[in-house]
């Protein structure tokens, strides 16, 4: 049965905005749909530029499954990968991306360098965009807004 869990993402995400991070969110699951990793953005709380989501979310579960590949994950992120991001995802030979809100200034999947449309790639997962897209650009926006 399917199960969407860009919720548990956008609550990840609502608490990076709370800690001063840009707000986005990541989710993990395994092949049986259990969340083993879950994550918001840190780079400006570690000092680290890789602090995104989706890698600190990928450092988990890869902890957790004691493997640097994940077959059969499913990731759900709210705002769409980066280029670093993507290439990691590819790396980690996730099966599933799911994302909500399109980046076409940042993105590195459907827009920018689209990664996994790349003749390196070697590994390219089933991609779903737009799930509570409105959602989690009205986050980013909110953020952005205050910060102005």
């Amino acid at each position: 049965m399917f199960r969407s869990h860009m919720d548990a993402a956008l609550t990840e995400a609502r608490a990076a905005a709370r800690r001063g991070e840009v707000p986005v969110g990541a989710v993990l699951t395994d092949p049986a749909g259990r969340v083993v990793a879950a994550a918001g953005n840190r780079t400006r709380e570690l000092s680290d530029p890789t602090a995104h989501a989706e890698i600190l979310a990928i450092r988990e579960a890869c902890a957790a499954a004691g493997s640097e590949r994940l077959p059969g994950h499913r990731l759900w992120v709210t705002l769409e990968p980066c280029p670093m991001c993507a290439a990691a995802i590819s790396a980690a030979r996730i099966e599933v991306l799911y994302y909500g809100a399109s980046d076409p200034r940042m993105g590195g999947v459907a827009h920018g360098a689209r990664v996994f449309d790349h003749p390196q790639c070697h590994h390219r997962p089933e991609v779903y965009e737009g799930i509570a897209a409105d959602a989690a650009a009205g986050l980013l926006r909110d953020f952005f807004a205050r910060r102005r």
